[in-house]
């Protein structure tokens, strides 16, 4: 897998509160630039939009120390839906056969490792993001 190598740094913070305040300030500025849904264009899927419908359920369903681990890693995983043109890693749905997983790989730009998870309806093509999570 090739990783992309992301400009951005992990976001900053000790506790949840104060990393969960830099990447909704991030999210805000996302939100803002349009009326409808928040969503960032991608370059991989020909400047297709990719949602946050299920992002944030997603990461409240996780314990609260994942939620830290997994939102530092937000900015980084913008700017890597937005730039990369690497091919993900494609993975089957095996309880809905409609249902694509991509993963993609990037590095932060302290050269640590994390993946995004996209997930796409197939009779819609509608992308979503699923999640963001470190290697380890």
């Amino acid at each position: 897998m090739h990783y992309y190598q992301s400009k951005r740094s992990r976001l900053s913070g000790t506790n949840y509160r104060e990393v969960r305040a830099h990447a909704k300030a991030i999210f805000s500025h996302i939100e803002k630039k349009t009326k409808r849904s928040p969503y960032i264009r991608s370059a991989y899927f020909d400047n297709q939009k990719v949602f946050f419908h299920f992002f944030w359920p997603h990461l409240m369903q996780k314990s609260h120390k994942e939620r830290v681990r997994r939102l530092r890693y937000f900015a980084a995983a913008v700017d890597l839906i937005r730039k990369t043109r690497n091919k993900p890693v494609v993975l089957h749905n095996p309880m809905k056969t409609r249902e694509l997983f991509y993963r993609f790989g990037g590095q932060t730009k302290e050269k640590e490792l994390f993946y995004v998870q996209i997930k796409t309806d197939a009779r819609t093509h509608k992308k979503y993001l699923m999640s963001v999570f470190p290697k380890n």
